[in-house]
């Protein structure tokens, strides 16, 4: 073999002296011999006698344990517990229990497991020190032992092995590998010393607990809430969290680590650059999956992914965010998503929003780099920032939607919120792209009869409009603006944006002459099918009447803000006298945008005028509404009991809807279930009912999407109060 084509093999030598274990549930895990020698020379075939004693069996006691860590709703049939707090086990020896006798319960994860990491623990109970897991003896009854045992508060998060040893003579004789006694260990909000910790009750069971959520979606003035499933409790779903992590190969001691846990899991939720969970499309094709609108939740994505080890498809970015959300309350991370309306994009951590308009006063699309997406979603996480002052504690936002990258990967955050509110953007992670995201200025650009670009307008108070996350104990908003911004145009605002700027985040500072001349675009949201009514207020504050040649420019669009097809295109003249407003009202009929909606479900209305000396600029963006799906339920409201949820819809629009899906879920109720129409024609119904046994009891949601190829956004749910 010639030295070009030679192989050199790939393995760890020169850099560890083993490899970096960086799998937890995989099946390669070299366990401790069920005999250890103490001394090398004492013949390995010869277990120590221990005085007759051994260990009988091992019982987790879940029914204890669950309820006291808040895990009892994990579908799991091992035992769940968060780190920080003491658990019980019970170990039953052939005969009762000596003062005299000596043994330790060893706790392991990943491959080569070493105390040094903290991937072996040997919990001891006498005066003999182990590992850095405290362990003590509750109670003794005949030959069974209750055992307490804590796991320190920065404890690695993962699946663990459990293992009783007695140590006697010259070595310890050790439990065989029962997969049954294994145990997950989770972050801890409830712990004080843990870097999650939260203080607040009704906020850790909205934000660790609740396993249904409502993304905000649509405009600011026309809001949709979009409910989804986290569904974290749910068979399955721990395993494929855990499993992300495998996927990224990061190390198993890396995994107590807070930080590097949700900047590892904000790159893995999406498969830009890695082995992610998912797969994003910005388009109406999604022939080769499934549309981002179709979802019900995360259950059905993260089941896919863990079962196949391949990528799912397709994602936009609420879910992303609600996948996300999922990830982290699955192992114990409080997490919420938050609603960005009106945030910019492709900023690159500066603060221009650069439009550009042609001289007839068409939008330049090929040379607008920018755009202003109707809404954002995005992850905040509670978490103590021990790389930073106690001011930045708190939330943090994360953000899985593949946009800019960081360190290389396409990922963001933790982001500090209060770093961003106060400007303090050099601080770690991605501040500065958040901060842009929420206050960046929008200039409009027109291009003159040169080729050269002169600025027209500025708007400083359109992007981060505002911020919505869902309430704690109610599917309803709470607006969190205040968090991320000061008041347009206060002392703290003006002081802020100064500092931002020191930190790199670049402004427009044209000086612009005092516009006298303005627009606003108003519309009212109408149904998909409806005409739109669009009135157009130009105000003249000036001294001299103005003639203004206006242009409207009508446009399908992403909720990106990216153009999916063009449809009206206006010319006019409006006549407005000084000091006064003219309005002039636009009737779009139904039929001249619907044919190029597709899959979409925004307007966008851009309308810039002319006068002698001087450029206006207005935009509007109508976010269509939708029909709604018809969710009941009947039957005993029970855990256990058969229930029967039946879902309808009626086609009140004028088309026929082709290719039609219908997804139906509910955690602790139902799994995915999904049903087909080839077509519903005009004013036909459907109707469809599914049976259920419910296995958690409280307040339980059932969602219902449906999808088809044109209309999409058609949702239903129902909620439930299910006795135990």
């Amino acid at each position: 073999m010639s030295g070009r084509n030679k192989q050199i093999p790939n393995n760890h030598r020169g850099r560890y002296t083993e490899p970096v274990p960086t799998s937890n549930l995989g099946d390669n895990e070299e366990d401790f011999p069920e005999f250890e020698s103490f001394d090398d020379t004492t013949p390995r075939g010869y277990a120590p006698s221990a005085g007759s004693m051994s260990v009988q069996n091992v019982n987790m006691l879940q029914q204890m344990n669950k309820p006291r860590h808040y895990t009892n709703d994990y579908d799991i049939s091992h035992l769940v517990v968060r780190r920080g707090q003491l658990f019980h086990m019970e170990v039953t020896f052939s005969r009762p229990l000596t003062d005299s006798d000596d043994f330790q319960v060893e706790f392991l994860i990943g491959s080569n497991p070493t105390a040094s990491k903290g991937s072996l623990v040997a919990v001891t109970f006498g005066h003999r020190r182990g590992g850095s897991w405290s362990g003590q003896i509750l109670e003794r009854r005949g030959t069974s032992v209750r055992l307490g045992i804590t796991p320190t508060a920065t404890a690695i998060v993962g699946r663990f092995r459990t293992y009783v040893a007695i140590v006697a003579g010259g070595g310890m004789q050790r439990t065989r590998r029962n997969p049954d006694t294994d145990l997950y260990l989770l972050f801890n909000a409830w712990c004080p010393q843990d870097t999650v910790y939260l203080g607040n009750e009704a906020e850790r069971r909205e934000y660790v607990l609740n396993d249904y959520g409502v993304i905000h979606q649509g405009t600011l003035k026309s809001v949709v809430d979009r409910s989804w499933i986290y569904g974290q409790f749910e068979r399955g779903v721990l395993d494929a969290c855990i499993y992300i992590l495998d996927q990224s190969e990061m190390p198993i001691y890396d995994r107590g680590n807070i930080i590097k846990v949700v900047r590892k899991g904000s790159a893995m939720v999406n498969a830009q650059d890695d082995k992610g969970v998912l797969v994003g499309n910005w388009s109406n094709n999604y022939s080769m999956g499934r549309s981002p609108t179709s979802w019900t939740g995360s259950i059905q994505i993260l089941l896919q992914y863990a079962n196949t080890g391949t990528s799912v498809s397709f994602a936009q970015c609420w879910v992303f965010a609600g996948v996300f959300n999922t990830f982290l309350r699955a192992i114990g991370i409080p997490a919420r998503i938050v609603t960005n309306f009106n945030s910019a994009h492709d900023n690159t951590g500066n603060l221009k929003t650069d439009l550009i308009f042609n001289k007839d006063g068409s939008a330049d699309e090929r040379n607008s780099r920018d755009s202003i997406w109707n809404y954002h979603c995005w992850n905040e996480v509670w978490i103590t920032r021990q790389d930073l002052p106690a001011q930045f504690h708190g939330w943090n936002v994360v953000d899985s939607t593949p946009q800019e990258t960081s360190d290389g990967l396409y990922r963001c955050g933790p982001a500090s919120v209060y770093a961003i509110k106060t400007g303090q953007l050099f601080h770690p992670y991605d501040a500065g792209f958040v901060f842009a995201e929420v206050n960046s200025d929008v200039i409009f650009h027109q291009r003159t009869q040169y080729g050269t670009l002169e600025v027209t307008e500025t708007l400083t108070d359109l992007i981060g409009e505002a911020l919505y996350t869902k309430a704690v104990n109610s599917n309803g908003y709470t607006d969190i603006t205040h968090t991320y911004k000061y008041r347009e145009g206060s002392a703290d605002d003006k002081a802020t944006m100064a500092r931002a700027e020191q930190y790199g985040c670049e402004r427009d500072h044209s000086e612009l002459p005092e516009n006298q001349l303005s627009i606003t675009l108003i519309a009212e949201p109408v149904m998909v099918g409806e005409d739109v009514s669009l009135q157009v207020n130009f105000h003249n504050q000036g001294d001299l009447n103005k003639t203004v040649n206006a242009h409207l420019t009508a446009s399908v669009v992403f909720y990106t803000g990216v153009v999916a097809e063009h449809f009206k295109a206006l010319d006019f003249v409006a006549q407005v006298p000084t000091n006064q407003t003219k309005t002039k009202v636009l009737r779009i009929p139904a039929e001249e945008y619907f044919p190029h909606l597709g899959s979409q479900v925004s307007l966008r209305f851009i309308l810039t005028g002319q006068t002698d000396n001087q450029s206006v600029t207005g935009m509007k963006v109508l976010n269509l509404k939708t029909p709604s799906l018809n969710v009941s339920v009947e039957g005993p409201k029970r855990v256990g009991q058969v229930m029967y949820v039946t879902v309808s819809f009626t086609n009140e629009i004028n088309f026929r809807l082709e290719k039609v899906k219908l997804s139906l879920a509910g955690p602790g109720m139902l799994s995915d279930t999904d049903h087909y129409y080839s077509s519903i024609e005009p004013l036909g119904s459907i109707t469809w009912t599914v049976e259920f046994h419910p296995r958690l009891s409280g307040s339980r949601t059932l969602v219902a999407v449906m999808d088809c190829d044109n209309l999409r956004q058609v949702m239903g749910s129902v909620t439930v109060n299910i006795m135990p």
